[in-house]
């Protein structure tokens, strides 16, 4: 696993690179946005560990940038910025996680094991295909239509879950459960319901619904069906 750490703080940049190299990930490091995007037009990145406050720009800037030419590269953002409006942009954008300094490197490690080890495992070799939408899981590709469409892995991991339980509803509790806290890490909900409405705009045209909102329940995969 690849991980590029872009953090203007020479101090914990070097304490985070030496501790992700440590755990056995090959690390990659930028001070700046501009080293950041030179640096990942060269190499793809399974991780990008990324500050908000940059010296020549802005961190949600470049996440963007980044999931319009990447979209299956993770991103944490690691920043002083706790605004629930921040946190708000920044899943939206479609990162993974958003921690706020200062944090313990110790927990830190445990979230980048974890989300690393899930978009790993998580894509197992199945396909989903109903003649209109196309998921490959394994190779993480997509089509709609016979048009590519980009997923996050955090949308990748959504659609898994609510295919694999067509029919079936499921709460937002259980949703989270099952993205977000197979390791107790605990992501609150807007992050759930963005993840579900940028899913939603990708798949769902006028004459298809894919998932149906069940008020007052949660939310359940409903499979293509006409409108």
């Amino acid at each position: 696993m690849r991980i590029l750490v872009v953090e203007d703080d020479p101090l914990l940049n070097n304490t985070l690179c030496y501790n992700l190299t440590a755990a056995g990930y090959s690390v990659d490091a930028a001070m700046t946005k501009s080293i950041a995007k030179q640096l990942s037009i060269k190499q793809d990145y399974d991780l990008i560990v990324l500050d908000i406050n940059l010296p020549d720009g802005d961190g949600f800037d470049f996440c963007n940038e980044i999931k319009e030419s990447r979209p299956d590269t993770a991103v944490i953002f690691l920043t002083a910025r706790d605004m629930e409006s921040d946190q708000l942009r920044g899943f939206e954008l479609g990162a993974d996680d958003y921690v706020t300094k200062p944090f313990p490197m110790s927990v830190f490690q445990k979230k980048v094991a974890a989300l690393l080890a899930r978009l790993s495992k998580q894509y197992g070799g199945d396909c989903y295909d109903d003649g209109n939408l196309f998921v490959n899981f394994s190779e993480m590709v997509a089509t709609l239509s016979g048009e590519v469409i980009s997923f996050t892995p955090m949308e990748y991991r959504l659609l898994k879950v609510l295919i694999k339980n067509t029919q079936i509803v499921l709460t937002r509790q259980v949703l989270l459960e099952k993205l977000w806290d197979i390791d107790g890490n605990f992501v609150d909900e807007h992050a759930l319901t963005s993840a579900i409405s940028r899913v939603r705009n990708k798949i769902e045209t006028d004459n298809f619904q894919y998932i149906k909102t069940v008020y007052g329940m949660g939310y359940m995969w409903v499979g293509g069906i006409k409108k």
